[in-house]
C-alpha cells in the first residue's frame, strides 16, 4: 500500500541515464510535488543502500542538480571508479512557493516535512534498494545548503550526514536572492530558522558536517562566520574555501566533494571534521 495517495512515476522505457522522474500527492504539500531521482543499476538487488537527499537553491527545482550540473554523472561514475559505494540520489523540489520556500514550515504548506518525511517516502517507494535501515544523508547548495544545514542539524538523530555548498547560513540572507521576505507566513524570522540554533541544541548529537564556499561568492563572508561560530562551540566539521563563485560551474566541479563525504562517513575508522 502507497503512503500517498497518488503517486505517478516516469516509465523505465523513456528514462535516460537513470534518472527518473516522480510526482506525488504530498500529505505535507497538501499538492502534488516533484522529485527527480536518480537510482544506478549498481543499485540491483541490494538493500539498505543511503540515500542522499540533494536541495536546490532558489528559482530552481527538482531537475537543476541533473540538468545544469550534470550531478548523476558525477555520481555514477564516482560509484563506477570504486571511490564511493552506490547510493540512490533524491532530487525534490523546494515546494515552488516564490522564488524559494527555504524549506521552512510556511502556514499553507509544510515544507520541512516535505523533505524530512515525504520524500525519503517516496524513495523507498521507487527504489527497493532504499529502506528504513539506509542510511539518510542531506546537502544542497544555496538556499539547498541552508536547508540541508538546517534541517540536518534539526533532525540530527535521523541524518547520518551533512553537506552544502555555497549556503546561505542564516534565512534573512535570502532577501538578497528573491522578491519574498524570508518567513513571510510567520511576520518575522523565528529563532529556530536560525541553523546555528539547532547546532548548538544538538551539539552533541549532531551527525559529521562539511560546506564549502567559492573565494569570489557573495556569502563568503557569512559561511566564514558560520565556521567561526561552529569553532567557538566546539562543533566538529570541515570547511573549505575553493575557486569559484556563485554559480553552477562551480556546483559542477565541488558535488564530488559531497560523495567523497557520503563515502568517507560510511567508512570505518574515518573521522570527520575538527574541533577547536
Amino acid at each position: 500500500m502507497s503512503y500517498f495517495r497518488t503517486i505517478e512515476i516516469s516509465d523505465p522505457q523513456f528514462e535516460l541515464e537513470h534518472v527518473r522522474v516522480v510526482t506525488v500527492q504530498s500529505p505535507a504539500l497538501q499538492r502534488r510535488g516533484d522529485i527527480s531521482f536518480f537510482v544506478p543499476p549498481q543499485c540491483m538487488g541490494q538493500s539498505g543502500v543511503p540515500l542522499l537527499i540533494l536541495l536546490h537553491g532558489v528559482y530552481g527545482s527538482h531537475w537543476v542538480w541533473t540538468m545544469k550540473a550534470g550531478a548523476h554523472r558525477t555520481a555514477l561514475a564516482s560509484i563506477q571508479m570504486g571511490q564511493v559505494r552506490p547510493f540512490v540520489l533524491a532530487m525534490p523540489s523546494d515546494g515552488l512557493w516564490g522564488d524559494g520556500s527555504g524549506y521552512l514550515r510556511h502556514d499553507a504548506a509544510d515544507y520541512e516535512s516535505w523533505i524530512m518525511r515525504d520524500v525519503a517516502a517516496a524513495a523507498m517507494e521507487v527504489a527497493p534498494c532504499v529502506n528504513t535501515s539506509s542510511p539518510l544523508f542531506l546537502a544542497g547548495l544555496s538556499m539547498g545548503g541552508y536547508g540541508a544545514l538546517r534541517l540536518g542539524a534539526k533532525y540530527a538523530e535521523k541524518v547520518a550526514g551533512i553537506s552544502a555548498h555555497s549556503a546561505i547560513t542564516h534565512p534573512a540572507q535570502m532577501l538578497d536572492f528573491t522578491a519574498e521576505p524570508p518567513m513571510i507566513h510567520q511576520g518575522a524570522i523565528q529563532e529556530d530558522a536560525d541553523p546555528m540554533y539547532w547546532f548548538r541544541r544538538n551539539g552533541a548529537a549532531l551527525p559529521p558536517l562539511r560546506f564549502d564556499c567559492g573565494v569570489s561568492d557573495p556569502l563568503l563572508s557569512a559561511n566564514r562566520a558560520l565556521h567561526e561560530a561552529l569553532l567557538a562551540e566546539g562543533i566538529a566539521h570541515v570547511f573549505e574555501e575553493c575557486a569559484g563563485g556563485h554559480e553552477w560551474p562551480y556546483w559542477q566541479r565541488n558535488f564530488s566533494k559531497t560523495l567523497l563525504f557520503l563515502e568517507e562517513v560510511l567508512t570505518p575508522g574515518t573521522t570527520h571534521g575538527h574541533r577547536p
